[in-house]
């Protein structure tokens, strides 16, 4: 018996994990995890000022470079391992090194629980902007109806001043999240991506066929594949190519290792894993090709180029500028239902996979059931979204502590997680046999420097970069005071949640589930 298999589980009596019914269940979940709102409202604008059309070329490049490669290592740590982040790091480093990097995999899930309390409020505001579609609430002034009729904005700081418009659908999205991930894998999480990602998929076809045949539409898909191939020379462009694949992945911060760990013994990796990444970068170019034939026909109404625009990513895209176009257009009622609707679709989806990074982690730490492990993360979560983000101070907030927990947590969990598991354990050509043993499509060692060189490189530029330009630059001219308290003080949290769960007891032994032999080169041949 190898030292990392236990007594119980090679006696037989492991319980059963929750699993899959079939690979397509897993597929669609994991293409509902990593299609999100950032698909819709990122891309569009990171591809239009870095190249346009040219932007691709480094887009496809960083996807085969570092974000496939680093699913696979996401892939591979859950299936070999078969948990949770924190307990698929703890056996991955065994008695010696198990405690420590117990400490990574709480990183993770912290990150997870972090993003779960902001990322509810951006779908509860999706919900409330899909109502305000079939009447046109916005009127005339978009900008001013988001800022100060519906988010009621004031200045940075922590107000106990609540909005009912953000409160109440915040409200509704916790307890449809709480009861979806209390249904457990197979009749929650999987049941409800069978349902919801096939409609997103259809609304949005819907929207982005309407959007071809507006006025000005071709305009706007110039001004967005028009190759600027200068570009191609500027490294900033390649690091937004990286920055956009590693972010719209869900890589780095549990998901995916939560998600493979759910997977029967003998199951295909690496084939779904293209599937899911390719599936994702489609229908990012899919959601560019929509937005821009939409940007196209407001450049038009307004007799300006596309190149004039403002808002054309992130936030005030989806809430400002896509609410001033619905009302100029033809049928604007039904176009805003179909793009609030994905968004709503959208963020759910990717949601319930950053719920169960944190619900999974807290089953096996603490012995708990999916309904009761869903019920006390979702009450816990929901009540400091609803003190934090349903508030007057909620938007500041929420940008704040994205940029810091996306660019600075994420990144440093990434860059973490090779060194500690490719260059300190040495555990790549484990991993990599664990995928080739399950696998159809064969990985091989050029996979190793991909993921154990070159992506550890570029993120760790990335990282430096970030972490240089928030401390001698500030950001969004926010107060240093607050940055410090909010934006910093999140990544503090990572910090401590990574330190304190591990010091723990687990209520249930941390190797009393269904794990893998050793795999050596020898056993795989």
């Amino acid at each position: 018996m190898s030292a990392s298999t236990p007594a119980s589980a090679s006696a037989g009596v492991a319980p059963q994990r929750e699993q899959w019914t079939g690979q397509a269940g897993f597929i669609l979940s994991a293409i509902g995890s990593a299609v999100g709102l950032g698909n819709i409202w990122r891309f569009p604008g990171v591809a239009y000022e870095n190249g346009g059309g040219a932007f691709l070329i480094p887009y496809l490049i960083a996807l085969i470079t570092a974000g496939i490669p680093i699913l696979f290592l996401d892939y591979a740590i859950g299936h070999r391992f078969r948990g949770s982040a924190p307990t698929a790091f703890r056996r991955l480093g065994g008695q010696r090194n198990g405690r420590w990097l117990e400490g990574l995999g709480w990183f993770q899930v912290t990150i997870a629980f972090v993003i779960g309390l902001y990322y509810t409020v951006v779908i509860a505001w999706s919900l409330s902007f899909f109502v305000f579609s079939f009447d046109l609430r916005w009127g005339d002034d978009a900008a001013g109806f988001l800022i100060n009729d519906y988010l009621q904005l004031g200045d940075p700081g922590l107000s106990m001043q609540f909005v009912p418009g953000v409160l109440i659908p915040l409200v509704i999205v916790w307890i449809a999240a709480i009861v979806v991930l209390g249904a457990g894998i197979a009749r929650g999480i999987q049941r409800a991506n069978f349902i919801f990602l096939p409609l997103l998929v259809v609304a949005f076809l819907i929207l982005v066929v309407r959007a071809l045949f507006l006025p000005g539409a071709a305009d706007g898909l110039n001004a967005l594949f028009t190759p600027q191939w200068e570009a191609l020379a500027d490294p900033n462009v390649w690091i937004a190519a990286y920055s956009q694949i590693f972010f719209s992945l869900s890589i780095a911060f549990g998901i995916m290792i939560t998600y493979s760990s759910y997977r029967k013994r003998r199951s295909n990796l690496t084939a779904p894993g293209l599937v899911v990444a390719f599936s994702n970068s489609s229908f990012e170019i899919l959601a560019g090709i929509g937005v821009f034939a939409t940007l196209g026909f407001f450049a038009f109404e307004q007799g300006i180029a596309v190149s004039e625009l403002n808002d054309i990513t992130g936030v005030l895209l989806s809430f400002v500028t896509f609410p001033a176009i619905v009302s100029e257009m033809p049928g604007g009622p039904l176009f805003g239902a179909l793009f609030f609707g994905s968004l709503v679709v959208a963020g759910f989806t990717s949601l319930l996979s950053v719920l169960q990074v944190v619900s999974a982690a807290f089953q096996e730490k603490f012995n708990l059931s999916p309904r009761r492990s869903a019920a006390t993360i979702g009450v816990v979560s929901g009540v400091l979204s609803v003190l934090l983000f349903s508030t007057t101070t909620g938007l500041i907030a929420l940008d704040t502590v994205d940029h810091w927990v996306n660019n600075i947590g994420i990144v440093s969990s990434a860059i973490l997680t090779v060194v500690f598991v490719l260059w300190m354990l040495r555990k790549g050509n484990e991993l990599r046999f664990h995928l080739n043993s399950v696998s159809t499509f064969q990985v091989g060692r050029s996979w190793l420097f991909f993921v154990g060189l070159l992506a550890p490189v570029v993120l760790g530029y990335m990282l430096i970069q970030r972490i240089v330009v928030l401390v001698f630059e500030g950001y969004e001219g926010y107060p240093v005071s607050y940055l410090l308290a909010v934006g910093w003080g999140a990544v503090l949290l990572l910090v401590i949640g990574a330190v304190v769960m591990p010091l723990l007891k687990w209520k249930r032994p941390v190797d009393d589930f269904d794990v893998w032999p050793e795999y050596t080169e020898e056993v795989v041949r």
